[in-house]
């Protein structure tokens, strides 16, 4: 699953949504860090800042740290407590980013890779958006989750994330996030769960544009090299 992105830059996202950010976001974040998303309440796109850690219908408390919720399995989102209540209101987003990192154990050791897209755009990630109120104040904290998939047949994908070593190699549950492309983000966003849910697939190798990741200076969190 992936644990830390770099999301799309605002004026990306400006230029392809013509969308104005209501506010800014750091290069690089991880869960409990805020980023953008998109999602479509009423027909039309609308973006937002929010917590990359989803706040549940049922939470007490807006963030709680200890419970890792920036993604979500789609083979179990409609039966999750955390998930349930967004998934079946339709409540989908699209994650901009511009990479996104997984950990490499080939060489038995963790070393990160950074994913872009060969044609330069921004990655759609498939996410699930929610609203929670703080009874006690009234104010409104928004958040999302990433959509993660098997990805145990896909050539580059399943080399990633530390295996098990207790189950064969068709049996890892490697997972990874769900891409989409520019023809499926409305239906996506505004279309039935059963059409949603017919856009999940693995995304193609020739998108992918991998190799081991560069720290940048100041920050804990890689840029492609």
């Amino acid at each position: 699953m992936c644990n830390r992105y770099r999301p799309a830059r605002a004026e990306v996202i400006e230029a392809q949504w013509q969308l104005k950010p209501p506010r800014s976001w750091k290069l690089g974040i991880g869960p409990w860090g805020d980023g953008p998303f998109i999602r479509a309440r009423t027909s039309e796109p609308e973006l937002v800042v929010g917590t990359w850690a989803l706040i549940g219908d049922q939470d007490k408390k807006p963030i709680n740290k200890p419970r890792m919720t920036n993604n979500a399995r789609i083979e179990s989102i409609a039966s999750l407590r955390t998930y349930k209540g967004p998934w079946h209101r339709g409540q989908r987003c699209l994650i901009p980013a511009e990479s996104y990192d997984e950990p490499c154990w080939e060489l038995a050791r963790n070393e990160w890779w950074s994913f872009r897209r060969k044609d330069g755009a921004p990655w759609h990630l498939a996410g699930i958006w929610n609203s929670w109120t703080d009874p006690a104040t009234g104010e409104v904290f928004e958040s999302y989750s990433a959509l993660t998939m098997n990805c145990d047949a896909h050539p580059l994908l399943r080399r990633f994330h530390k295996p098990e070593p207790t189950l064969p190699p068709d049996q890892q549950d490697k997972r990874t996030v769900i891409p989409l492309e520019v023809s499926s983000f409305r239906a996506w966003l505004t279309g039935p769960v059963e059409e949603a849910l017919s856009l999940v697939q693995l995304p193609a190798l020739e998108l992918f544009e991998a190799g081991p990741a560069q720290v940048m200076p100041g920050s804990s969190l890689p840029l492609a090299s």
